[in-house]
């Protein structure tokens, strides 16, 4: 029975959502580009690979298939399926194998370091692309945790590894470096580029600094499941979680170029206001999913100091339930600029207008269905016009 309920569920998400959308007059073909559109999901996610997507697919969520929506117009679109939890080098690796048809390589150096095997899955003969290289480019979107992984792909692919080619014979081509002209364009989606003040409050929980309420509790025991709490034996250092505090998301950007030939572009969301006396709160005219509802507020007064010695200021408190604002701009040793259509050129962020949602709102929620084609498809069109 379930499977049957399964099947007719996956035929209205498939059918009916595209079929309600009244078809645009966008023509993908009449920029000066058509490359490849890759969307990466955040944490907890999932992508075509997946069974789940056929029902309730990450990119648009109940409110349709985006990615399908998009190839119906022209586009050429696919959706990844990297670790939900993993760390942003494991994701990486594992997007190079789906994109070029290839079987995962973590690299022996590191997967040695990190306690879990080598090799992965093996995507040979069913790659996301029919073809992948300088000639026919992508332009990558990372939603969440997606755009952290997307930065540490591009820079893989432009610089490679020397210590994992030093490690084994059969290095994946990956680490080789010298294929960062395969990339046209990264796109990070309230992504927390430089870490969340989510996963302080997270720690503080646990370590008994901060007493949470039950909802808080719950939600930070969510996204610590969601963030890889693996079980495998790897080390803790080898997760999503572990990627997105404050000092190590800053200490994995140091190790990460922007790229001079590539366009960038972030769309920082928010969905609170100044409550008067200087913190943040949520913005009740903004439609708000549960998982985000109790992260809002404490964010939202949070100031302090990392470990490493980062403040936490005031600037931080604005935030769309689980990302920092400030976070989600640019890379903070990056070049950037606030979008203008006159003055996008490659090798710097350009901030797009800051998108007023959650952190679910531009995966198209769940409890509170968010249509986003319009907005993605200006964006596709705006970049295929580069």
């Amino acid at each position: 029975m379930q499977k049957i309920i399964s099947f007719f569920m996956a035929i209205i998400m498939y059918l009916v959502p595209t079929a309600n959308i009244p078809k645009t007059d966008v023509d993908s073909n009449a920029g000066n580009t058509n490359y490849s559109f890759v969307f990466v999901h955040g944490l907890g996610g999932w992508g075509e690979y997946s069974p789940v997507n056929v029902v309730m697919p990450y990119w648009g969520m109940f409110g349709g298939d985006m990615i399908r929506y998009f190839n119906a117009r022209g586009f050429d679109c696919c959706a990844a399926s990297v670790d939900a939890g993993g760390s942003a080098w494991d994701r990486a690796c594992e997007l190079y194998a789906q994109l070029t048809g290839t079987r995962v390589d973590y690299g022996a150096a590191h997967s040695a370091r990190c306690n879990h095997k080598r090799f992965g899955k093996d995507y040979t003969g069913r790659a996301l692309l029919d073809e992948f290289s300088a000639e026919k480019k992508i332009n990558l979107l990372g939603h969440s945790f997606g755009g952290t992984t997307i930065l540490m792909f591009a820079q893989l692919m432009a610089y490679g590894n020397e210590e994992e080619l030093a490690a084994a014979n059969d290095a994946s081509e990956l680490f080789t470096g010298g294929k960062g002209d395969w990339i046209y364009s990264i796109t990070a989606l309230s992504s927390p580029m430089n870490g969340t003040t989510a996963y302080t409050l997270r720690h503080e929980f646990q370590d008994g600094t901060t007493k949470p309420t039950l909802i808080q509790d719950v939600t930070s025991h969510a996204i610590g499941i969601a963030g890889g709490n693996k079980k495998d034996g790897r080390i803790a250092e080898d997760s999503a979680e572990y990627d997105m505090t404050i000092d190590n998301a800053r200490a994995l950007l140091d190790g990460i170029e922007t790229l001079s030939h590539v366009y960038y572009f972030s769309v920082p969301c928010c969905c609170t206001v100044d409550d008067g006396s200087g913190n943040q709160v949520r913005d009740k005219s903004v439609k708000v999913e549960p998982l985000v509802l109790s992260t809002i507020d404490a964010m939202g007064a949070y100031t302090g100091v990392t470990p490493a010695g980062f403040v936490i200021d005031d600037t931080w408190k604005p935030n769309d339930g689980l990302v920092n604002t400030v976070s989600a701009r640019a890379p903070y040793n990056a070049p950037q600029q606030d979008y203008d259509p006159a003055t996008v050129r490659p090798g710097i962020w350009n901030v797009m207008p800051t998108y007023r949602g959650d952190h679910q709102s531009l995966m198209g929620d769940l409890v509170h269905i968010n249509y986003l084609r319009p907005f993605y498809l200006d964006l596709l069109v705006m970049i295929n016009g580069l």
